[in-house]
């Protein structure tokens, strides 16, 4: 029989770098529709904000696997 504990630790600890992922590509979009002349240096720093979310989200998963091991 599977853990629900599990399920439900490992959804809110990914839930939140999903969320910063969403929020990132939104405001992306936003800029580039206000300033398509700055693309290269908006396209850095959501490349920089996805690497530091998925890390996050890495992180924690690997933390909910050994807990639960």
């Amino acid at each position: 029989m599977f853990n629900f504990t599990v399920v439900l630790v490992m959804l809110v600890s990914t839930l939140g770098p999903a969320a910063i992922i969403g929020l990132v590509g939104y405001a992306a979009i936003m800029a580039l529709g206000r300033n398509p002349s700055a693309a290269p240096k908006i396209l850095l720093a959501m490349i920089t904000a996805f690497i530091f979310a998925e890390s996050i989200a890495v992180v924690a998963i690997l933390m909910v696997y050994n807990i639960f091991k």
